[in-house]
């Protein structure tokens, strides 16, 4: 059976994760007003004084555009900072503080005075704290109704889509609902040992008990016997991750929540794109346009195999 044979795809197109999102009714032209609408939240740095920041940043380094538009793909990257002040160093730097008050007072200072020094304290601080960036994709695929969110969190997905539902209003997203769970159908392959069309189970999966003990067998880059699996089946366990290999083209894992992870195109995808590219964002579109063809598709059949997808 394939493995997780990809490449290394960090400077790729190719999402590393994604959580997917059905779309709603959108005007097909919402590709060319998408810039325009996530303007006014483009990435500012933060100030001294503020702890967080949050907003759009362009998807490819030397563009300066907030949106990258191939085909019918429409990428996007929001980007949030933070500074880095250790609690421990404010909490050290207030209780001497504190201690020199106390020292001049008389007293040991009260609860609201901690509290202010403490505020101070973190104010003088924030300054010199060091800022930590993060960046997460998002990939409309408009010709698929698709939107997937490059992140394994559903905390940070939860921050994307709050982000487009300030920039468009309303914003038609629905979660993506299949007739047929993704753990029974799991356990299903599993316990047949055969994977649905042009599919086929690799190394990895996760069988977890639903009872209050939540027992779990792992098989991690293990060749997965199916008479254990059975037994594991038999004695009320279900899959809750398994990786799969789509056409001998993209390998991933599945999860429980329909969630897709650890995805990785294989050398027989890669091969040849992108060759005739003139420069790097050249490249980077070919490889975009890549990905959105193929997950796409991959997406059709996995909804296919899991009954179909089901409207709420």
């Amino acid at each position: 059976m394939p493995g997780n044979q990809g490449k290394d795809v960090t400077k790729s197109q190719f999402f590393k994760n994604a959580r997917v999102y059905r779309l709603g009714q959108l005007d097909p032209a919402i590709k060319h007003r998408i810039s325009d609408a996530l303007e006014p939240r483009r990435f500012q740095e933060g100030n001294n004084l503020e702890m967080q920041s949050i907003g759009w940043v362009p998807p490819y380094e030397g563009d300066d555009s907030l949106v990258r538009i191939v085909g019918d793909a429409v990428l996007l990257t929001l980007r949030a900072s933070a500074k880095l002040l250790p609690p421990k160093v404010v909490n050290q730097v207030t209780k001497e503080r504190a201690a020199k008050i106390e020292e001049q007072q008389g007293y040991k200072p009260g609860r609201k005075q901690m509290k202010e020094i403490k505020e101070a304290v973190t104010d003088e601080l924030l300054p010199k704290a060091f800022n930590v960036s993060r960046d997460t994709r998002v990939l409309f695929l408009l010709d698929r109704g698709l939107l997937l969110i490059d992140t394994a969190t559903s905390a940070r997905a939860d921050e994307v889509i709050g982000m487009l539902a300030k920039a468009f209003d309303p914003f038609p997203l629905e979660n993506l609902y299949v007739a047929q769970s993704p753990a029974a159908a799991m356990t299903g392959w599993l316990a047949e040992d055969e994977a649905p069309a042009n599919f086929t189970i690799d190394q990895d999966t996760e069988l977890r008990s639903s009872g209050a003990s939540g027992a779990a067998i792992r098989y991690v880059k293990h060749s997965i016997d199916a008479d254990d699996v059975r037994r594991h089946i038999q004695s009320g366990k279900q899959a809750t991750r398994l990786a799969l290999t789509w056409a001998d083209r993209i390998s991933f894992v599945l999860t429980e929540g329909l969630d897709i992870k650890r995805i990785a195109p294989l050398d027989v995808l890669k091969e040849g794109n992108g060759e005739i590219a003139q420069n790097d964002h050249e490249r980077q579109d070919a490889d975009l346009a890549l990905f959105s063809m193929e997950f796409g598709k991959l997406m059709a059949e996995l909804i296919d195999a899991l009954g179909g997808e089901k409207r709420v």
